[in-house]
């Protein structure tokens, strides 16, 4: 345990960063703690932006705490609207773009990501949006509230619910994917096609193969030669990690921000948690970012733990959600460069769909089959080695699998 005295500061005010200052308190920690956030707001549940505050007039923003809770229950400084511009390692300390400095015994690194940019499209034409703060939602879903014309360009978790927003409320929605199929990385081509097929049923264009190379006076230009109408363009093309203050420490940050299973940097007392981290995964056998809600939380929690003093390794399998329309989705582990075993029956709208290398459990996918998804991602976190006739069968109770 750290000693009272000491004071732990965490660059970005997030989902993981707010989540590692719950859980330091909860672990009694008694000293310091200053989180520097670089937006205006207090924690936020970020999977809202592109679920509830769409597809639900007038939502309001859900905090993980309110600001004045911040400082009253949990005894943290919180500074909304200031990003950190500069960290010493010798010194320990960090300066916000405002010129503030900060002292700190142990940092944690949770800037997270950015937005990637297409930047020949702004102030060309058509107004370019991207959806990754609060004020990003409100103006889509003002966007959509005036039944525009929207191209959204990438077929990504944001961009797919994002048309699902803009489909239900009568928008002419077209999704622009350079690769053949939607969310390729994550889904198998079967629920690929059954994701598409659901938002064509809703309205949906797709294009599929090609990329957007400009903007014209009235939407956007293709690399194959067509022109799509639009009143806004919305960028869901994935994200960068925010690397200012790993930069400034001197490591390399270019794929994100490299860290040990405890969380630990190569920099004495730096930590690192949530879509920046660059952590072991053992579904997919290399050191890889994961961008979800549920790593950001659990990540955090368990790093400010080991921040403490504990040495608990954060394994967890990666895991995220997404809802289509009445297509609840959830994906854990690694679905790719896998042997696939379909498990029920995919025109009953009700089925999983798991990925072995090997006998190795190492991924599994669920179309509205939530009591699956549960069992299967307590044996993707307890490295079980299911029979793969087991598996294959519906009768088979997961359950059985786990002793």
């Amino acid at each position: 345990m750290l000693a009272a005295s000491a004071h732990i500061v965490i660059a970005g005010a997030g989902q993981a960063g707010g989540r590692a200052a719950e859980a330091l308190r909860a672990r009694g920690f008694q000293g310091g703690i200053t989180m520097l956030g670089e937006e205006a707001h207090p924690p936020y549940e970020r999977p809202q932006l592109s679920k509830d505050m769409l597809g639900t007039a007038d939502k309001p923003v859900t905090f993980i705490k309110q600001a004045r809770d911040w400082s009253s229950v949990l005894d943290v400084r919180l500074e909304t609207g200031a990003p950190v511009a500069d960290c010493d390692a010798d010194r320990r300390t960090v300066t916000t773009a405002d010129g503030r400095v900060f002292g700190f015994d142990r940092l944690l690194i949770a800037t997270g990501t950015r937005p990637r940019r297409l930047d020949g499209l702004e102030g060309r034409g058509p107004k370019v949006q991207y959806l990754r703060n609060v004020e990003d939602a409100l103006r889509f879903r003002k966007s959509i509230r005036d039944k525009s014309r929207i191209v959204i360009v990438g077929g990504g978790v944001i961009g797919l619910e994002a048309a699902c927003a803009a489909a239900k409320h009568g928008c002419r929605t077209t999704v622009i994917e350079n690769e053949p199929q939607l969310l390729a990385r994550a889904l198998p081509s079967l629920v690929s096609d059954i994701v598409a097929d659901r938002h064509r049923s809703h309205g949906v264009d797709f294009i599929f193969g090609t990329t957007v190379t400009g903007a014209t006076a009235g939407g956007v230009q293709l690399g194959n030669g067509a022109e799509i109408p639009a009143d806004l363009i919305l960028v869901g093309i994935g994200v960068e990690p925010v690397a200012t203050v790993a930069e400034r420490l001197g490591l390399l940050a270019t794929a994100g921000i490299a860290v040990d299973a405890c969380g630990r940097t190569a920099v004495p007392d730096v930590f690192c948690a949530g879509d920046a981290a660059l952590q072991w995964s053992r579904c997919h056998g290399r050191d890889i970012r994961v961008e979800t809600w549920a790593n950001a939380q659990n990540q955090a929690i368990a790093v400010a733990g080991n921040m403490l003093g504990e040495q608990k390794d954060y394994v967890d399998p990666p895991w995220f959600w997404t809802d289509q329309y009445d297509l609840n989705i959830q994906v854990a582990g690694d679905m790719c460069d896998s042997d696939h075993i379909v498990r029920g029956e995919p025109a009953s709208g009700r089925f999983s769909v798991i990925a072995m290398r090997g006998a190795d459990l190492v991924g599994a996918l669920s179309v509205n089959a939530a009591k699956d998804m549960a069992m299967l991602r307590r044996l993707l976190a307890a490295n079980k080695r299911p029979a793969r006739t087991d598996l294959e069968s519906p009768a088979f109770d997961l359950r059985a699998a786990l002793k």
